[in-house]
């Protein structure tokens, strides 16, 4: 589940998604925007009881369901199958092709798909948080007597010119904004060169990282990553942090893992279950 400004996104919705919404307690009503890697059980069995409970609770807002093209049909049967009417409408968007596509644009960021290497069609997500205003500084309003009607324009850059002519530039009036944030997800994929172009310097990445370096052989057989793949894509990228999770389930200790990873990309962080991490500030707790 990502957070951005105070707006959810849910990627992926295996068994058990609805258990660990309630027992993290996010609100199911603020799901607006669900994101489906692959069609493989463990990325999307929970939908449909997530789905029916929505319904259940008598949703009228509709949800944005954004997954492979040809889940539509697969869903609708399914809803047909068991003669499910949802309360609200499923807006599907769906994802194909060989590059990347900005599948969402609204106020705050943008959401791009892109292309996996797995054994079935799958892709990853991006998100790009959009360059916030500037931030005017309170004593300059009052010292130029500035009129609340042209603070907007000044956040967005412009000079400010006063009753008698003169020209204070924007620099003097505002502070620039922070830097904008991005988190990229890649789940169930095979080592690809080309990948680490599609998250190109994201601030916080996701990637599964299901075995260890001993394991390469298995991993390009089922079209997995080893933690060195992941390892590799986050330094090709220049990415500020890495998370890799996905393991095995031969693994009951992940810290070697997570260890192997660091020999190649120091900042790397293992996906713990409940565990909240923030984008631009992850630290290792």
């Amino acid at each position: 589940m990502l957070n951005a400004h105070e707006r959810l996104f849910l990627i992926d919705c295996g068994e058990g998604t609805q258990m660990q919404l309630r027992k993290t307690r996010i609100r199911f009503a603020k799901i607006n925007h669900i994101f489906i890697s692959h069609l493989h059980g463990d990325h999307v069995f929970g939908l449909y009881g997530l789905l029916s409970t929505f319904s259940l609770m008598g949703r009228t807002n509709p949800v944005h369901l954004y997954a492979p093209e040809n889940y539509d049909k697969i869903l609708k049967s399914h809803l047909n199958d068991f003669d499910i009417k949802l309360s609200f409408e499923v807006d599907f968007i769906p994802l194909s092709g060989k590059d990347p596509v900005n599948i969402l644009d609204d106020k705050y960021l943008t959401v791009a798909s892109f292309p996996l290497q797995h054994r079935v069609p799958a892709y990853g997500f991006l998100f790009r948080e959009k360059i916030s205003d500037r931030k005017i500084l309170k004593e300059c309003i009052d010292k130029f007597h500035i009129p609340q009607i042209r603070i907007p324009a000044i956040k967005k850059g412009e000079d400010f010119i006063t009753t008698d002519g003169t020209i204070i530039k924007n620099e003097d009036l505002t502070l620039p904004p922070p830097n904008p944030l991005s988190y990229a997800y890649c789940s169930d994929t095979k080592y690809f060169k080309r990948l680490a172009s599609f998250v190109k310097e994201v601030s916080l990445l996701y990637h599964e990282a299901t075995f260890d370096k001993s394991k390469k052989d298995l991993a390009e057989i089922t079209c997995h990553s080893t933690t060195l793949d992941a390892a590799k894509t986050a330094l090709n990228a220049n990415v500020g942090a890495l998370i890799i999770g996905h393991f095995s389930a031969r693994y009951k200790d992940i810290e070697p893992l997570v260890d192997e990873a660091r020999t190649l990309f120091p900042e790397t962080y293992p996906a713990i279950d409940g565990k909240s991490y923030e984008v631009g500030n992850i630290t290792d707790l």
